[in-house]
């Protein structure tokens, strides 16, 4: 029997069944922002788990046994989304779905993941936030409360705005009413129950090189 040690993340993994048992290599990446959350490896009992369950499980550190995987803003067992093998299936990615932001949650062995475009992810997942516990003294969740109407006009008034500082403006003040223009469209998507990931996939279909 051959025997590998190797190290992720500073951690010793024992792999000697690599060779004698169908383990594969394994990463969890965020389905929404492609962040990783967790690498490691799993084997067809804890892919079966997965298709059981819906949630996420890998092999623990020695390989003993299988450990449901936590994370997200609540650490709460993350869902499955689907499995992406390569080619002669030694390695998968595992799409899932964290509930809530995974900022935080979602760091790579201490090293923070988030690219600039992911944070509007993160934002919306802020936004939901602030829709379920409506804080007060929130200007989000005085923006729910007064409801569709109110957050549509917002978004109205911020377009203007910001059409005024491309003609007429500087940079700096057109970026700045850009930004207000997309935090409202977010939170009008939210409140319409649509995600900012929705108007990507739009976009995506009608695409054309």
């Amino acid at each position: 029997m051959s025997e590998q040690i190797i190290k992720i993340g500073g951690k010793k993994l024992n792999v000697k069944m690599v060779c004698e048992t169908n383990v594969l290599q394994a990463v969890v990446q965020d389905v929404r922002t492609k962040q990783i959350l967790r690498v490691g490896f799993v084997n067809d009992e804890a892919i079966a788990k997965m298709e059981e369950t819906k949630t996420v499980y890998m092999l623990n550190d020695d390989q003993s046994g299988l450990e449901e995987i936590t994370g997200g803003e609540y650490f709460k067992p993350i869902a499955v989304d689907s499995f992406v093998y390569n080619t002669d299936k030694s390695a998968v990615i595992i799409k899932a779905l964290p509930e809530g932001s995974t900022t935080g949650a979602d760091t790579f062995r201490g090293d923070k993941n988030i690219e600039d475009l992911a944070f509007l992810s993160y934002l919306q997942d802020f936004i939901e936030k602030r829709k379920r516990e409506m804080p007060e003294g929130s200007y989000t969740t005085k923006l729910f409360t007064k409801g569709v109407n109110k957050i549509s006009q917002k978004v109205g008034e911020e377009a203007v705005e910001t059409v005024i500082e491309a003609t007429n403006g500087t940079g700096e003040q057109f970026l700045y009413e850009s930004s207000d223009l997309i935090y409202h469209l977010i939170v009008l998507l939210t409140e319409k129950g649509y995600r900012i990931e929705d108007l990507a996939r739009e976009l995506k279909a009608r695409h054309k090189e």
